[in-house]
């Protein structure tokens, strides 16, 4: 049977639910379980516990780069869409997505790339970014992780969760194996850019304190 709950109790209701659905010792704690819960909550899936990879530095390097308003590259429209501006505009951060700029296009099909490949490019040619969110296309994810590599700066946190069947689970292998930067991953074919943007909407509640 249905039950009304006032709009402003459900979300609370929700946490309060996963808190009790998943009793301690958790596999997570303190700022690392507000965002694990926060992504369980988007999901409803508590599998998702299982999957769910943290760079030791990843929560406090996130936090402190909102704190600095940090510039936020999405690999899709969807996840840019999922980080509301009233949570960016207070720390003073950014969001964009290169994916529907023509030049993107144009790039993608002159190198024969994907345009989530080329949107990395255009993003490094021009400086970097300061979190980069990658919930849909593992080109993505390889691309920035072999710029790195090559050389350009690197982000301050990869928010590395690609979902699918081909190249997802490698492209993240390749995340968790190195240590030089910051992610938050989920590990496996699991992921996608709601995902990935809950990731963000979580370190931008704790930084705002």
């Amino acid at each position: 049977m249905y039950v009304h709950v006032p709009p402003e109790e459900i979300e609370p209701r929700s946490l309060a639910i996963i808190d009790a659905e998943v009793p301690e010792p958790r596999p997570f704690a303190g700022a690392q379980w507000a965002v694990a819960r926060r992504m369980v909550h988007t999901t409803a899936d508590f599998d998702l516990l299982n999957h769910i990879r943290f760079h030791p530095d990843a929560v406090r390097a996130g936090m402190d780069a909102l704190r600095a308003g940090a510039d936020i590259v999405t690999d899709t429209r969807m996840a840019l869409s999922g980080i509301p501006a009233r949570r960016l505009t207070p720390l003073g951060c950014a969001a964009r997505c290169l994916m529907d700029e023509p030049r993107v296009a144009a790039r993608a099909k002159a190198e024969g790339v994907t345009r989530a490949w080329a949107a990395v490019d255009e993003v490094m040619d021009g400086g970097g970014a300061d979190i980069f969110v990658i919930g849909n296309a593992p080109t993505a994810l390889y691309r920035l992780l072999d710029r790195v590599t090559l050389g350009a700066r690197p982000p301050k946190l990869i928010v590395g969760m690609p979902v699918g069947f081909v190249n997802a689970a490698e492209s993240k292998e390749l995340l968790l194996a190195q240590e030089a930067i910051p992610f938050i991953a989920v590990a496996g074919r699991k992921g996608g850019s709601n995902l990935a943007a809950s990731v963000v909407n979580a370190l931008l509640i704790l930084a705002a304190g």
